[in-house]
């Protein structure tokens, strides 16, 4: 049986809103006191997911949430029957209640934080070592001097590319509900989820496109959501029981 998230008893699947794999499986909500877990049947023979999966798993995710807050599972949480899922809402009643409730008309954006491509002329100016690579890469022209200069060059930036991302995080957290670091984005210097209520979620993508221009020679912040909550969500077992295997 795949669990695919928490949500409160009496919660509901959306119409139209179908499980994840290659033949959607019917979705349903089992319920257990005051939680329920929206569960479907699972395949006997799990295959390896496949990008297409997991992203139709956090469609699902997002298409729950609009009806009401949602603890997501990780895709492929696959437990051996519904005796194993109700034991383990029973254990845990308490615990996703509580984090249901914080969940409550809130959603996860991501910013991640990049270097401009456009950042070398600002970063000359300011940085009287840069410059001094520079001029000698000019004189003495090698690979040493090229190698010394470009090393730098990618040192400082970093630098003043992180330090730029911390202000904006300083910036931007009292817009949200909760802070926490996220997954490293590829090419990023600094990744961090925001807990933001929905009905301000335009007020932090402006913020974040205003920080931006005034910091555009600094750092690039790319914002991705609204995201199931998955960074807010404490990290633990579904139910006592076989270990979780990844289906689709």
């Amino acid at each position: 049986m795949r669990v695919h998230a928490f949500v409160r008893a009496g919660q509901r699947v959306p119409d139209g809103v179908d499980g994840v794999g290659r033949v959607p499986a019917r979705l349903r909500v089992l319920a257990e006191g005051r939680v329920g877990a929206v569960v479907s049947d699972a395949p006997a023979r799990p295959r390896r997911p496949r990008p297409r999966h997991l992203a139709a798993h956090q469609d699902l995710l997002l298409a729950l949430g609009e009806s009401g807050p949602v603890l997501p599972m990780r895709f492929g949480t696959v437990l051996p029957d519904e005796a194993t899922v109700r034991r383990g809402l029973a254990a845990a009643e308490a615990r996703h209640l509580a984090t249901l409730e914080r969940l409550s008309g809130r959603i996860e954006v991501a910013v991640a934080a990049h270097a401009p491509a456009q950042a070398l002329a600002s970063l000359v100016r300011e940085d009287p070592a840069i410059r001094r690579l520079r001029e000698e890469a000019r004189r003495c022209p090698g690979y040493e001097a090229r190698a010394r200069l470009g090393e730098a060059v990618l040192t400082a930036m970093a630098r003043r590319t992180a330090e730029a991302a911390r202000h904006a995080v300083l910036e931007l957290t009292p817009l949200a509900r909760a802070v926490t670091s996220g997954p490293r984005v590829s090419g990023s210097v600094l990744t961090t989820s925001f807990l933001v209520d929905r009905a301000a979620v335009d007020r932090f993508r402006d913020a974040v496109r205003e920080f931006a221009v005034r910091r555009r020679d600094r750092v690039d912040l790319r914002v991705a959501g609204p995201l199931p909550c998955y960074s807010f969500v404490p990290p633990e077992r579904v139910a006592a029981g076989p270990g979780d295997t990844a289906a689709t």
